[in-house]
């Protein structure tokens, strides 16, 4: 009995391997590989600010870049003036907003 299993696992060895290796493969395509390539434009998006542009930062605010710094940005709103970090700039919000931003 137990030399009959051993020869049905040893045959089924790589075979009950390949739903899991799909499912990885899967995984990657669709969920791993669009994100990273998400924040590789959002990084690119953030390199790119520059004094003048609009922008829209996470939490909503709007507001005109006034100074880029390496790591921060000064934005003027309405009636005050704010320093963010660089990455609290949505590069989706501000090309809902700014629609030149979306092309570059």
């Amino acid at each position: 009995m137990h030399s009959l299993f051993l020869q049905e696992a040893a045959q089924g060895g790589i075979a009950s391997f390949l739903p899991l290796i799909a499912i990885v493969a899967v995984m990657y395509f669709f969920f791993i590989r669009p994100q990273m390539k998400k924040q590789k434009e959002e990084n690119k998006f953030r390199a790119a600010l520059e004094k003048g542009m609009k922008v829209v930062t996470t939490s909503g605010i709007h507001g005109k870049i006034l100074e880029v710094d390496e790591k921060t940005v000064l934005l003027e709103c309405e009636n005050c003036r704010l320093r963010f970090e660089r990455a609290a700039i949505s590069k989706d919000m501000t090309s809902g907003v700014n629609p030149a931003v979306a092309k570059k």
